[in-house]
Order: C-alpha cells, then sequence, then structure tokens
C-alpha cells in the first residue's frame, strides 16, 4: 500500500492534522465519522491514488488533530473543514462522507456549493439527525423521552459512558468487541494488525460527548425533531448526491439513507449494497471504489 503524507495546518484556534497523496486530476475530501479517524480510509485512497488527488482529514477531537474548543453541532466541523479547503484553495471537490462524515459533507455542501462538484454518502446520519433516547432500568430505550442536554447524554448507560470509559481505560478489547457486535455485521473484519491499527487511533477521540450531543441536534430537514426545528439547508444542496446504504446496518437505518433520498429527489440517486454493514470499505470495497471513482 501506498504511503500517504502526514501533515498538519492551523485553522483558527485548531489544528487539523491530514493525509494528502494521489496523482489524478479530480480533488476528493474524504471525512470520516464518529469513532474513527482518517486512518480508516487508507486502503480507500491506495485504491483511489491514480483517479484524484486525495485530502483525508481528522476532524476536531478525532486522531491527531486538536481539540481546543467544545461544539454543539455538526455545523462546527464543516466550518472547520471550509477554512481547511480555503487555506489549500482547493476547488471543484467531490466529497465522500462516512456515517457521522455524511452529515458534514451534506452541510459543507449546502453551505459551498461554488466549491462542491459532487457527494458520495456512505451509510450516512439522516438529515434529522440520530437521536438517542433515554433507557430503562433493563438498558432499553424509553421511545418517548429523550436525552436532552450534554450531562443526559455522558451518563447514557448503553451508547456513551461504557465508550467514555473504554477511551479513559485504552480498552482496545472493548472497541473490538463493540464494532465486531455493531459495525462488523456482515461477518467480514480487518485483518488482524490493520485491526489493531484503527482501534489504536479510536482510541485518540475525545469529543464523544459533542459529537453525540451535535449529532441528535444535526436537522436539514424542514420539520422538527424533537429537539431542534429544520434549518431547511437540505434544499441548498445543489450537486448531485450519491447514497450508498447497506442492507446489513444495523447503526444507521435503511429509512435515513431513504429520507436523504426523497428530500434531494432529482438531485441524488441510492445504492444498497447487499450484505454489507455500516462499514463498506470493509464489506463491499470494490463496489465502494467503482461508485466513487464514476461521475
Amino acid at each position: 500500500m501506498r504511503e500517504f503524507e502526514f501533515k498538519k495546518i492551523n485553522i483558527n484556534d485548531e489544528v487539523l492534522a491530514y493525509r494528502e497523496g494521489g496523482t489524478g486530476s479530480r480533488n476528493l475530501l474524504l471525512i470520516h465519522g464518529n469513532m474513527s479517524s482518517s486512518l480508516h480510509f487508507d486502503f480507500l485512497m491506495d485504491a483511489l491514488y491514480d483517479t484524484f488527488k486525495i485530502y483525508a482529514v481528522d476532524l476536531r477531537g478525532f486522531g491527531h488533530s486538536s481539540y481546543h474548543e467544545r461544539f454543539d453541532g455538526l455545523e462546527a466541523l464543516s466550518e472547520d473543514l471550509e477554512i481547511f479547503v480555503d487555506k489549500l484553495r482547493l476547488k471543484d471537490l467531490e466529497l465522500v462522507g462516512w456515517s457521522t462524515g455524511g452529515g458534514i459533507a451534506l452541510q459543507f455542501a449546502a453551505d459551498n456549493p461554488e466549491l462542491t462538484r459532487r457527494v458520495v454518502l456512505l451509510e450516512s446520519v439522516g438529515i434529522t439527525g440520530y437521536p438517542i433516547f433515554k433507557k430503562d432500568a433493563s438498558g432499553q430505550p424509553i421511545l418517548t423521552e429523550l436525552a436532552m442536554t450534554k450531562e443526559e447524554i455522558e451518563s447514557d448507560p448503553i451508547q456513551v459512558a461504557p465508550v467514555l470509559d473504554a477511551i479513559k481505560r485504552g480498552d482496545s478489547e472493548f472497541y473490538k468487541n463493540l464494532w465486531n457486535a455493531a459495525i462488523y455485521t456482515a461477518g467480514n473484519t480487518p485483518d488482524p494488525e490493520d485491526y489493531n491499527r484503527y482501534i489504536d487511533e479510536m482510541l485518540l477521540q475525545r469529543n464523544l460527548v459533542d459529537i453525540d450531543y451535535a449529532l441528535t441536534r444535526f436537522n436539514m430537514s424542514d420539520t422538527h425533531n424533537g429537539y431542534v426545528q429544520g434549518s431547511g439547508d437540505i434544499h441548498k444542496v445543489k450537486c448531485p448526491v450519491t447514497i450508498v446504504q447497506g442492507d446489513k446496518d444495523v447503526v444507521v437505518p435503511m429509512a435515513m439513507a431513504q429520507g436523504i433520498n426523497e428530500a434531494l429527489k432529482d438531485n441524488s440517486k441510492l445504492i444498497i449494497l447487499e450484505n454489507s454493514g455500516h462499514n463498506p470499505m470493509v464489506d463491499s470495497f470494490d463496489q465502494v471504489v467503482s461508485i466513487i471513482k464514476e461521475f
């Protein structure tokens, strides 16, 4: 696998780490999801090397980027990328957003139509965000009660508190068990050496509560999502959008992909990957490469 240059750049009060490489003529910005980093794109970057000039950023509070300022919305991370793109004088961008990164990619496209040529969403959060429900005594979600504050999210006994404890302990086995159960639901996992590298990067995350809170408040629709009224920003996305969704994803339900597709109408297409979970870069690698190259 090719080596990609690892760099850092000042973004106001933050420092963003990023991987850069490729010899192609098309500019590609890769945006990772929650509990991950730009390293998760390593094999994808290698496969796209000849087609694109590639930039994969560690978002604020992930990987090797700084985390000086806390945040409440995905818009803050999109704005970090706006500054990043401006500093590198990039244009005609194709964005690939994975999971939470899909929401950030859509927000970037809405706010920067003149810079965005195309968006590819991989198992993306929906345009009405990702709710966190309070839990009952047995740990089951109470579907009529939302966790509203950062304090309530931080103390969530199922989705959040155990992950925070694992990060504090540097518990790679917890992370592996969690990802085997929730992410790799199609039965595929990375090679052990690669898996260990990815987990080492996952454990560098410092912003879990902020990200989870931001996901609950993310709402580009026209409706109220239980937390906030929608911004309607989805209507500002003017570029083509390809929505890629695995049929075995248990993290992001199919309804979220369908909701994005319906909201964008003629501007989008939905591709359903068979026997693929929340990480199609492992479950459906060749298809994902082909989809990103195709334009």
